[in-house]
């Protein structure tokens, strides 16, 4: 284990873990953004306690992440405490809550990058791992290896000492009850064409950040699609797809279709026009999820943030659960179009 500190997730009742001591540094400008899925989301789909639950919930993501950099903690402590929230709520599709396979289980996977050393982890297809962003954290820094997955993935869990729970614990009865519809529409329609054109597959939550040492980090956990089946594997853990971080441009979430945003490596290809085009994160971000990814039929969004601080987070959905704290405080949280919820940070 390298030297640390040691940070509590007191959220999902996680064991302590260590992470990289942060260096001094004299910025102070740190900023966040999560999401929570994307996907077609209706006002009339949602009664206002329902909506309020989920702004409170983005709110408390975003915000407790956000402490973790103003305490000058490493970025990867703000990503994975932001996301440990959303895997232990039931309202989003990533641990508790997460949706069901075609056999009736959960297959969950995660990822997380720093932008600094481009250095990653991942997990795939894990069943009974309780937090997969930390199992992604420890392949990045325990491991010398990227991804690893299934019983692969678990037994390594294990040797690191990472809370193991029963599959069950990631039952929820609205996704035992989407699955039943997936299953019907499945028997009822003709071609792989058309359950393509579903709304069962969006999920996913994810968060990018901004450190006070000036490193981006990303990272994204998930259910994947309701009702995959023969071990599918979408975005959230392929670096490139629905994760990337790179300091020199920016750092990327994704969210949406999973194999349209694998086939035009959604995460990476925002970065590059930052860093190669010399974009704009705003025009990078839209030009993607716009111009490249809905005219092929992928359909989804991004957060993203880049070295100066700056938040972009387009989708071409009808609506994508997300929150933002710039580096001036300014806390912004949304679920469709317009935002949902403008506030200052404060610490009380």
């Amino acid at each position: 284990m390298k030297n640390g500190i040691r940070v509590l997730f007191a959220v999902c009742l996680l064991t302590v873990t260590q992470l990289p001591q942060a260096a001094p540094s004299d910025n102070s400008s740190v900023a966040i953004a999560i999401h929570g899925g994307a996907g077609t989301l209706s006002p009339d789909d949602m009664t206002d306690a329902q909506r309020a639950e989920y702004i409170s919930t983005l709110q408390t993501a975003v915000t407790e992440g956000y402490k973790v950099l103003l305490a000058g903690e490493p970025g990867e402590a703000a990503v994975i405490r932001a996301i440990q929230i959303m895997e232990m709520s039931p309202l989003f599709n990533a641990g508790i809550g997460a949706v069901y396979t075609f056999d009736g289980e959960h297959e969950l996977d995660a990822s997380i990058m720093n932008g600094r050393e481009l250095n990653a982890g991942a997990v795939s297809g894990v069943k009974t791992i309780k937090s997969p962003i930390m199992a992604a954290y420890r392949v990045m820094t325990e491991s010398p290896h990227v991804m690893l997955s299934a019983e692969g993935a678990e037994a390594f869990a294990r040797q690191q000492a990472l809370e193991m729970v029963d599959n069950t614990l990631f039952n929820t009865q609205r996704r035992y009850e989407a699955l039943q519809k997936a299953k019907a529409r499945m028997q009822s329609e003709t071609s792989a064409v058309e359950w393509r054109q579903g709304n069962e597959r969006f999920g996913t939550v994810g968060a990018v950040v901004l450190d006070k040492q000036g490193n981006l980090v990303a990272g994204t956990s998930t259910g994947g699609m309701t009702a995959k089946r023969f071990g599918r594997i979408g975005d959230s853990p392929i670096i490139g797809a629905g994760t990337y971080a790179d300091n020199t441009s920016c750092a990327v979430s994704a969210t949406g279709h999973g194999e349209y945003f694998i086939r035009y490596h959604v995460a990476s290809d925002i970065c590059a026009r930052m860093k190669y085009a010399k974009m704009s994160l705003h025009d990078a971000a839209n030009t993607v999820i716009h111009d490249v990814l809905l005219p092929a039929g992928g359909t989804g969004g991004v957060i993203a943030i880049d070295a100066g601080g700056n938040v972009a987070m387009p989708f071409n959905t009808s609506g994508m659960y997300r929150a933002s704290i710039d580096k001036h405080g300014n806390v912004s949280i949304g679920i469709y179009k317009e935002i949902a919820l403008k506030t200052t940070f404060s610490a009380n």
